[in-house]
Order: structure tokens, then sequence, then C-alpha cells
């Protein structure tokens, strides 16, 4: 096959499937607006294209979101015609479809399968819009500005020939007519890498001071790729002042950047920073002592061999989210044998059996969440058990090579398949 991927970030959700791909002898490629690499990458070409164009200034509101999509929509047409150009016709498309690259592959290539990457349909109810009425970003017209933020999806199954999405839940966003398009297969977690280590260990230094943690250490941890109230960092502040009372020796490793992944920016005038970690750190240092904050290590974005590391010696994760994409960092932190905390909410759920292979708490109830970390701590037994069933869970349903890539694999081959028939 000739098989072409387009991720604005390449290689993304298929950092695993387009590698295997080429390694199976398929002719793979990759269009990609950014990435760490270009070239030969695992054996796929990956190419570079330049946005044509800039917003426009003070585009009316509403058209904000389309307008971006529109823009790299026809990027990435000029990219594929010059593909074209150069002799190449791929017989499948797989891309990710929530930046709008993909929106005109078929004037490019009106034969060639479509398979997009489903992410999250917005909603104006059961999703991440409204669920936290402390956060709400006070937008007019919020509303209609999301019907109109799903008018990429929509489009995209006008042209879209197959359809895949990691979760059960994610999937089920996206209205009737759209959803029987979609294939439920997740991307995959490699249970060989991502495993228990009882020999694992971390070197911190603070304030001039070495620590080496160990497995088996009271060791707490968090992991957002951004802090923020979508993943619950507020929550995991809050809970924090209760945890460290009742154990005062605990150390908490909370990794993520001080950026915004999702939801909106603070602004400075309206919450005092212009970061969420600086305004949460803020709100609880009067309910820290000193001694507290020295066992608290903001460790901002890490590489990935030292991400590992913080989990294969964790004793307690926790997992906030809001009903919206789930994060590879909580089915890892399962497959390394973590016991984990993670929120009552969707997909969260859907992976967390209570009890079993971790526990749930309320997403808001901070007090709560303290209560249920200090258990876990004080119960090796419950806890271990529920470690074992979380990496034994995620390898019988999410292992990338016995579960997730061969499923990926043939829903690529019946896209192809559908070419053939056509």
């Amino acid at each position: 096959m000739k098989i072409l991927f387009i991720h604005q970030n390449f290689p993304g959700q298929f950092k695993y499937l387009a590698p295997k791909l080429a390694l199976m002898d398929h002719d793979v490629r990759a269009l990609t607006v950014r990435s760490a690499t270009e070239g030969i990458w695992e054996g796929v070409t990956i190419q570079k294209y330049p946005l044509v164009r800039s917003s426009t200034k003070d585009q009316n509101p509403f058209l904000q979101d389309l307008e971006t999509k529109l823009i790299r929509a026809e990027s990435c047409l000029n990219a594929c015609l010059k593909l074209k150009e150069g002799g190449f016709t791929p017989d499948v498309v797989v891309a990710h479809a929530g930046w709008g690259e993909s929106l005109f592959i078929k004037e490019c290539w009106p034969k060639t399968q479509l398979g997009i990457y489903c992410e999250y349909f917005y909603k104006f109810k059961g999703g991440d819009v409204g669920f936290d009425p402390e956060m709400q970003t006070l937008i007019p017209f919020e509303e209609s500005k999301l019907r109109l933020k799903n008018l990429n999806n929509r489009l995209h199954f006008e042209v879209a020939d197959a359809a895949i999405s990691p979760t059960l839940w994610q999937a089920n966003t996206y209205p009737g007519p759209y959803r029987e398009k979609i294939s439920v297969i997740h991307d995959g977690v490699d249970t060989s890498i991502c495993a228990p280590n009882q020999n694992a260990y971390l070197i911190l230094n603070k304030n001039g001071k070495e620590h080496r943690l160990n497995k088996g250490d009271e060791v707490i941890t968090f992991v957002n790729r951004n802090l923020e109230p979508y993943r619950g960092f507020h929550t995991f502040m809050r809970a924090l002042p209760k945890i460290l009372r009742a154990k005062p020796n605990a150390r908490i490793l909370i990794i993520g950047g001080s950026k915004v992944s999702y939801g909106f920016a603070p602004e400075k005038s309206r919450f005092g920073f212009d970061n969420w970690k600086d305004i949460f750190i803020n709100e609880v240092a009067p309910y820290l002592s000193e001694e507290n904050w020295k066992n608290i290590y903001f460790l901002g974005l890490v590489d990935y061999v030292n991400y590992l590391n913080v989990l294969q010696i964790s004793m307690v994760h926790v997992y906030l989210t809001y009903p919206f994409v789930l994060s590879w960092s909580m089915l890892e932190s399962m497959s390394v044998g973590c016991a984990l905390i993670g929120s009552n909410t969707a997909p969260v759920l859907e992976v967390i059996k209570d009890g079993f292979n971790g526990e749930i708490t309320d997403f808001f109830d901070h007090e709560k969440l303290a209560d249920k970390v200090v258990a876990l701590i004080d119960d090796p037994e419950r806890r271990n058990e529920m470690a074992k069933n979380a990496r034994q869970f995620i390898i019988e349903n999410y292992d990338l090579e016995t579960v997730c890539m061969p499923r990926q694999i043939q829903w690529v081959q019946n896209i192809y398949e559908q070419s053939i028939h056509n």
C-alpha cells in the first residue's frame, strides 16, 4: 500500500502505527506542519509544509476557529498537490481531522480512501463545556461558537470513508450518522516499556540538596502535559494540605508545564496570575508549612525515561479530568503498576473499575481525594492488589502489540480494500 499520514504535529497518535506499516514494506509518508523530525524517521518519509497565510486580523469571532482550520486545509492541499505532481498518489490517507488539514484531500485525490482520527465532538451538555462552574470563561454566545467549532467535524464526515476513535465514550460524542463510521481502537500502550520496576529510583535536587526516592517510598504523583483545570490541577492542589498533614514525609511529584493545552488561559486581571500553576500555588500556600513545601516537587516537562521513572516509584498516582479526551498517561500509569485514583468522569469510568484496578473519586471533592490518597498509602495490600489488576487490565485490553496494533492494521487494510472495490 501507499499510505499518507497527516498530523499537524506528526507522529502524534500515529507514533506506533506509521512505523509499523513502514516495517511491513508499505510506502509510508507523512505531511506535517510541526515535527521534531523531517526526512526519514523509522521508515516513514516526513515532509513539512508551510501555512499559506495567517489568520485574518479582527476576524468575526464566530469564524475564527473555522478560518484557522481552513487555512490548514488549504496549506495541506497545496502540499498534497506537490506530492501528486511528483508522482505520488496514496491508496489510503490516515489523518487526524481535528485541525482541519485533511478537509480537501478528495479534491487532490478523488479515489483515495480517507480514514480520520476522531478525538472529540463538542457537546453542549455531558462534556467539558459547563462541567466546572468555577472555571466558566464567560464567553458571549459560547454555545453558538461551539456549534461552529463542530463544523470541521461535520465537513470531514462528508468526505471520510472510515474513522477511528480511541475510546467508546469519545466515539459516542459523535452524532449517530457519524458514529456508524467510527471504529473504537485505542492507540495502544507499549506494556514492555511501561512496566513495573522494583529497582526504580529518582534523584531530585531542591534548594541545593539531593534526594533519592526509591520504590516503596511515600511518593504521590500527578501528571499533566500542562497544569490546568481541565485535568483537575486545582482539585489536586487543594488536596495537598490535608494529605501532607496526615503524611508529612510524603513526596509530591508533579509533572507538567505552565501553558494551556485545553480550555482558556487565565487573565491576570481576573485571577492575579497569568498561569494556572501559580494561581493554585498561591491559593494553597497559606495552608502549607515550609516543611510541606520542601516535599512538593514541580518537575516541569520531563523526558520519557524520567516520566516513566516517576511513575515506577509512585505509591499513589492521581489522574483527574473533565469529561474529555483520555490522556495516555492514565493508561501508562496503570501499565506501570501504579495504584491509581481517578475522577468519576468519562472516559475514566470506561477504564477504571472502582476498587478493582483503581479507585474512583469525585472530581471536585478535594477533601475526599485527600482521604483516599492517605487511605491507600496506609493499605499496602489493597494498593498492591489494585496495581497488579491495573497492569493486567491494560495488557488484556490496551496492549500495543497483541491488542491495539493488530486492530489498527486491520482497520487500515479494510480501508484499502474499499478502494479496490470502488
